[in-house]
């Protein structure tokens, strides 16, 4: 298994984007919350980014199928986590403090928890 540095909860914003064109960038420099994190793919969920379209099967009676929009998964090594005290985007860093592994902000030295 490999690590993840963030977190599910945690504010992230994408460094890279799909790209439209070869100069702009549809979801590059967006923010967002993170949903869910697959450390085995090392892959995060981000909330309203990477925006897929989804053909959808009714698979009981009465329920309805369709076109769904869903977040697809993004590679961590993609997104960066922003300092909720600073608000910048920002590294993580490690401190342990009574016992306790806290990560920090490698730009003021503010904790994330």
């Amino acid at each position: 298994m490999s690590k993840v540095h963030v977190k599910t909860g945690d504010t992230v914003i994408l460094l890279t984007g799909k790209y439209e064109d070869k100069f702009t960038s549809k979801d590059d420099r967006k923010t967002g919350k993170v949903v869910q994190v697959s450390p085995k793919e090392g892959k995060v969920i981000v909330e309203g980014i990477n925006m897929i379209t989804k053909h959808v099967k009714p698979t009981r009676m009465g329920e309805k199928g369709g076109i769904v929009k869903t977040e697809a998964p993004v590679y961590a090594a993609k997104v960066q986590l922003v300092c909720p005290k600073c608000g910048k985007p920002t590294r993580v860093g490690h401190v342990i403090e009574d016992g306790k592994k806290l990560r920090v902000c490698k730009k003021c030295g503010k904790s994330f928890e």
